[in-house]
């Protein structure tokens, strides 16, 4: 078999395989593929009968490398016929006896078998075209195989905290470089623009810890890892890693609600979380805030000040929820309606703005937390009476649609049955017509047979 010289292929093999860190295997894999494509343009080039080329026509083509020798071969499986109708895919059985002539007599049972034959062009043939076609198609294969094992090795780090470090920026992302492995070249990471934190100097060589929020699929360009440092496991990862009894599953992470990018620039950046534990002598708020505050300032620094309020989980709704309001005092929790969720929180008129928040961020995160929507209302101001009864009317209002829409829904299913009922009848009848018939031409041969007989008679 002819062979083309490929010099240098072995080290290109080696720092192919050191530089994006893929298996050598991998790297043989794509240089195949390239070389094959490069084949298919060349095939094209030189089709002077302007011969159409089916999308699978070449499947039976294939690129052998010789790693030692520093070349490759191309090679087509052919199937032995009488007369060849296409040479690409056939191959005459007297070419083949040529070669195997000890087959004598019984060659003929070579027909339909097949071989594989060389068709190495000539290195002057293949040409430059062929040669550039091969290395654009290399070049795109060995970033597939990279994209491919980013994403095998990534998979199973979605929803967990990385070590990243700024690389540069592109609009308004930043890509990040993080380390995939222990001695391995970095890849690279997006941090869109809402997902960035608006205290954060990023500035290149900056590292940050980033939530990695997904790995992406398919052959896209540009990055595969979208990091966050806006998302609300980030928060959940820094105190999981600053409290023990966290670790311990000694106290528990119930809800998590985070504003890191508040609607206005007079609004900072503030979470709330809620925890609890089954051990009466542990003090899970104070686990979480440590020995003056030592623990929490840990995760208020990685999020450059954010502000982060620790409250106790309740299973009862109105405790939960004066909880959630903190750091405002809460007078009376009055759970309205609990079917829809609503509630009125009944405060000081010292209390209201503390309550409420900032542009209403502290109820805004307590509803988000608690689930509930809720209502912060005057104290002294409260009317309990009006209320009352607005509530009442609109919870009769509910029942009564609930009422009618269950009615509606009755008459669907009884309509829905006499259809059923009315198929029954139908097939019944269909199926008593069939039979009255049957018995029609059985009484008729029956009464035919009578009378054939009294004529034999």
């Amino acid at each position: 078999m002819s062979m083309l010289k490929l010099l240098g292929l072995k080290e290109l093999i080696e720092s192919i395989s050191k530089e994006r860190n893929l298996p050598r295997l991998a790297v043989q894999s794509a240089i195949r593929e390239a070389l094959l494509k490069g084949y298919e343009r060349y095939r094209r080039a030189q089709n002077l009968d302007r011969k159409q080329f089916d999308e699978d026509y070449f499947d039976n083509f294939e690129v052998e490398l010789d790693i030692e020798d520093e070349g490759f071969r191309v090679v087509s499986t052919k199937t032995i016929v009488e007369e060849v109708v296409n040479s690409d895919h056939q191959i005459a059985l007297k070419d083949v006896i040529k070669e195997v002539e000890e087959f004598g007599d019984d060659a003929a049972q070579l027909v339909g078998q097949e071989v594989v034959v060389d068709v190495t062009p000539d290195k002057k043939e293949f040409g430059r075209m062929a040669a550039m076609q091969t290395k654009q198609v290399l070049s795109q294969k060995l970033r597939d195989q990279q994209r491919q094992l980013i994403q095998e090795e990534f998979q199973d780090l979605e929803g967990t905290v990385l070590q990243t470090r700024v690389l540069r920026f592109e609009r308004q992302s930043v890509i990040m470089a993080v380390t995939s492995g222990f001695g391995q070249p970095e890849v690279e990471a997006e941090l869109p623009k809402r997902e960035q934190l608006p205290n954060d100097n990023y500035r290149i060589g900056a590292n940050f810890r980033v939530y990695l929020k997904k790995v992406s699929k398919g052959q896209q360009r540009g990055p595969q890892l979208l990091v966050s440092r806006a998302d609300a496991g980030l928060v959940v990862y820094l105190f999981a890693n600053e409290v023990p009894e966290i670790e311990d599953e000694v106290v528990r992470i119930v809800a998590v609600a985070r504003e890191a990018n508040p609607p206005s620039s007079y609004v900072g950046p503030r979470t709330k979380i809620a925890v609890d534990t089954l051990d009466r002598d542990v003090d899970p708020v104070g686990a979480c805030i440590g020995a003056r505050g030592s623990r929490i300032q840990v995760v208020v620094n990685e999020l450059r000040g954010e502000k982060i309020d620790v409250i106790r989980w309740s299973p009862d709704p109105a405790t939960y929820i004066a909880n959630a309001l903190s750091p405002a005092r809460v007078d009376d929790v009055r759970l309205m309606d609990p079917e829809t969720r609503q509630t009125h929180v009944l405060v000081a008129e010292d209390q209201l703005s503390l309550a409420i928040g900032k542009e209403g961020q502290n109820v805004r995160l307590a509803a988000r937390l608690t689930g509930w929507k809720i209502d912060i209302k005057d104290k002294a101001k409260y009317d309990f009476e009006g209320e009352d009864a607005k509530f009442s009317d609109v919870r009769a209002q509910h029942a009564a649609e609930l009422d009618e829409l269950e009615e509606l829904e009755e008459l669907e299913r009884l309509e829905q049955q006499k259809l059923q009922l009315d198929q029954l009848e139908d097939d019944d009848r269909e199926f008593n017509s069939e039979e009255f018939e049957t018995e029609l031409d059985e009484d008729e041969a029956e009464e035919e047979f009578e009378s054939e007989n009294q004529s034999i008679y």
